[in-house]
């Protein structure tokens, strides 16, 4: 069982507009909120997002179920108006382990985020 995540960035504020925009359609929210760390999730904090000067992303990948198709379209959409970038737009092919409706973005400081429905 995963128990949580730790995404090191280099703007809290920046990296806190972002994963506002993209976790709230996907019905996260903040459980903390502090100078050194953010941490979302739905009924427990399981992303964690802290500042470090010379942050690096290579290799990230998080992927984050969504309820549904809207939810995917929502949270992407979200997160490419507030300094996220397009990797894959919703509905193009996913990856392995990806349900059957996905989208990519790549967060400010190059963390990729993958949102898709789950096949449970």
């Amino acid at each position: 069982m995963l128990h949580h995540i730790v995404l090191e960035v280099s703007s809290l504020q920046r990296a806190s507009e972002f994963y506002d925009a993209l976790l709230s359609p996907l019905g996260w929210r903040r459980h903390v909120n502090s100078a050194e760390a953010i941490g979302y999730g739905i009924s427990r904090p399981i992303l964690f997002i802290t500042e470090r000067n010379g942050a690096r992303a290579e290799g990230t990948l998080v992927s984050l179920g969504a309820p549904g198709i809207a939810a995917v379209k929502a949270a992407w959409e979200g997160g490419c108006r507030v300094g996220g970038s397009n990797v894959a737009k919703p509905g193009e092919p996913g990856g392995h382990g990806s349900g059957p409706y996905s989208a990519y973005l790549r967060d400010p400081d190059g963390h990729d985020i993958e949102l898709t429905v789950g096949t449970d």
